[in-house]
């Protein structure tokens, strides 16, 4: 083994692997596995890399690195998001719905988010959550680049979250923050930062944030529970204390699920139970899930799907139905301004800009605020996700989906509504060669046919990449400067 590992774990985690001891340690000589997911959002026509299969996904696949899709303009349109390929099972163990009120506690920089909007197929609504502000960016940038309808993402601790959503989620992943172990092989960093005291203070912190995902989740509710760590510290005694100590949980065994993951070759509890420190039971170490590096092509993982006892308390038609209602009643009480003079420079850009056969959750108006209220936050137009109570009070990074901004007599789409857009849903399109692309995302303006005025849809392969401005027989190039590439 060519990498340095901190004595401390060497002697603790040789103890829990027994007769895997030297092929974990061999793993880490191997090369890491490199994992993308495709994003039904954009509908791409095709990617064009060697690309195999991720077993627990039917969206993630495996690359080849030296095809760095990174440096692709399909990247920066969203048609993937790249991904460790053994963190795509924490979502598939969650198993969104359509539908479904689903909270992602720990979000940054977004990879569970994202996979848990392309299951929620943009219905229901995701609130995704990053206490660090400069990460919380991050997430919000990847939920644009996605072009995801139906989020929010916070800028709060997980208590302050839990004080305004009490018992409000069908489903919370707590993706906690941990020792790392799971990483040592692609981050040197993790293992700087590793000891034994580490594992001590991110044990502390998961409980609290278990006790506020308790708080939010409804009865008959789902809670994955994740690390990227081997701690049974930080893993199966932790899901044991939760379980202990909230006696309204079981957990649900892996092997009941259809996560598309063999038990053979895969994840083998045999013996393990017999090398946690602890008292962690044989039906814990034998119903919760571990990737091992050296048993599969990904880095080291851990969750526990924990499911909550009862009957849930409302749908996410039921919460729109009621922001609906609230919002009714306070424009008829004058308290709120939602007449069409408002959204008028809006409405003019719609109509002459967009596809009238646009999807619901986009093709909105003013009077129909069941598929999602219209709100203006200064000048920025938001499309408030239909199933969201009231924001008031959140520190939120992005309100919804971002429609554009309000300036004097017109409205300028925003990037989130071209990253929204499929290609055929605007009036004007323009699709780009790779060179084109390439030149457009490093702010370059186009040339186009004459007879093109006004906002155009650019797109490559299928995937919006972002708005321009037509005149004479050029595209002004409008793709956000802060987001600009060398290619």
């Amino acid at each position: 083994m060519s990498k340095i590992l901190p004595p401390d774990f060497l002697q603790k985690r040789k103890s829990l692997l027994g007769d895997e001891w030297d092929a974990f340690l061999q793993s880490y000589d191997a090369p890491r596995a490199y994992g993308l997911r495709r994003n039904p959002f954009q509908a791409c026509e095709s990617l064009p890399f060697s690309l195999k299969a991720v077993p627990w996904t039917p969206d993630g696949f495996y690359y080849d690195p030296s095809e760095r899709p990174g440096r692709h303009p399909l990247h920066e349109a969203g048609a993937y998001y790249i991904q460790e390929p053994s963190a795509m099972s924490v979502v598939s163990l969650l198993d969104p719905r359509p539908g479904d009120l689903v909270c992602d506690l720990c979000a940054a920089p977004g990879g569970k988010s994202t996979q848990i909007a392309a299951l929620l197929q943009g219905e229901g609504f995701l609130v995704s959550n990053e206490i660090f502000p400069n990460r919380a960016k991050i997430l919000s940038q990847n939920i644009e680049r996605m072009g995801i309808p139906n989020a929010i993402v916070c800028n709060e601790s997980p208590a302050s979250l839990a004080a305004h959503f009490p018992l409000f989620f069908h489903r919370i992943v707590v993706d906690a923050p941990c020792s790392g172990e799971g990483m040592f092989r692609k981050d040197d960093t993790a293992v700087e930062e590793w000891s034994p005291d580490n594992v001590a203070l991110c044990a502390g912190r998961q409980k609290e944030i278990l006790e506020c995902a308790d708080q939010m989740l409804q009865p008959g509710g789902v809670l994955v529970y994740s690390t990227c760590t081997f701690s049974p510290e930080e893993d199966e005694e932790m899901v044991q204390w939760f379980l202990d100590t909230h006696t309204d949980y079981i957990l649900t065994d892996w092997h009941e699920t259809s996560l598309g993951i063999e038990t053979s070759g895969y994840t083998d509890h045999a013996g393990l139970s017999a090398g946690i420190p602890g008292t962690a039971r044989p039906e814990i170490t034998g119903g919760v899930l571990r990737l091992w590096p050296h048993k599969l092509q990904g880095e080291g993982h851990f969750a526990a799907r924990l499911q909550k006892t009862g009957k849930p308390l409302m749908s996410a038609a039921s919460v729109a139905s009621e922001a609906s209602a609230k919002n009714t009643s306070t424009k008829k009480r004058g308290k709120k301004n939602c007449s069409k003079n408002e959204f008028a420079d809006y409405l003019e850009f719609r109509e002459k800009f967009i596809q009238k056969d646009l999807r619901d959750y986009l093709h909105l108006v003013p009077e129909a605020p069941s598929q999602g209220r219209l709100e203006f936050f200064g000048d920025e137009l938001y499309r408030i996700p239909p199933a969201a109570p009231s924001l008031k009070g959140l520190k939120l990074m992005r309100f919804g989906l971002h429609l554009g901004t309000r300036k004097k007599n017109r409205f300028e789409p925003s990037h989130s509504l071209a990253k929204a857009l499929h290609p055929d849903e605007a009036k004007q399109t323009y699709a780009c060669s790779y060179e084109e692309a390439c030149r457009y995302l490093r702010g370059e303006t186009l040339s186009c046919d004459s007879s093109m005025k006004g906002w155009i849809l650019v797109s490559y392969g299928g995937c919006s990449l972002g708005w321009g401005k037509a005149q004479n027989g050029l595209i002004k190039n409008h793709y956000p400067k802060g987001l600009r590439l060398l290619y």
